[in-house]
């Protein structure tokens, strides 16, 4: 039995942007090992080698890339009222406030202000509700957020 992987729309329609671009990168290399092979003797012949290196490692992150998308259920928050996968919550911190999105590993990119469900913000926010405030261990110290917004 296959688990279920929790995807956000938005990471739905990355996965298959880059599962498109997998399946032409291959036809390239598939063009470039056919090439190859008419240089001569493939016991010598580097770009053959390279070549075929190359497609399978496109092959592998198409596997990859497949299996994902099989698996992948796209998950919606559950309320409004509580942080929860999907989610995207604003927090402060005195002064400073922040706006995150609650998404998966895979998905995770803190400079874009996603963050993994996983992560330590992720766990400690997650089931927070408007005005709740929660500390969280960060590698820099010990940090303390007041959940301002979820959408």
């Amino acid at each position: 039995m296959q688990q279920h992987i929790k995807i956000t729309k938005e990471g739905l329609a990355a996965l298959q942007k880059e599962y498109e671009q997998l399946k032409i990168q291959r036809v390239d290399a598939v063009g470039h090992l056919k090439k190859s092979r008419e240089m001569g003797d493939l016991s010598e012949n580097g770009y053959y080698k390279a070549s075929r290196l190359k497609l399978s490692f496109i092959d592998r992150q198409i596997r990859e890339v497949s299996s994902l998308l099989k698996a992948s259920v796209v998950t919606q928050p559950i309320t409004a009222h509580s942080v929860s996968f999907g989610s995207t919550v604003s927090i402060r911190e005195g002064k400073n406030s922040v706006t995150y999105q609650i998404v998966s590993s895979r998905e995770a990119d803190p400079a874009k202000n996603l963050i993994s469900e996983h992560s330590p913000i992720g766990r400690a926010l997650l089931g927070k509700k408007v005005g709740e405030s929660v500390t969280i261990t960060i590698p820099q110290g010990i940090i303390l957020y007041t959940v301002e917004k979820i959408a």
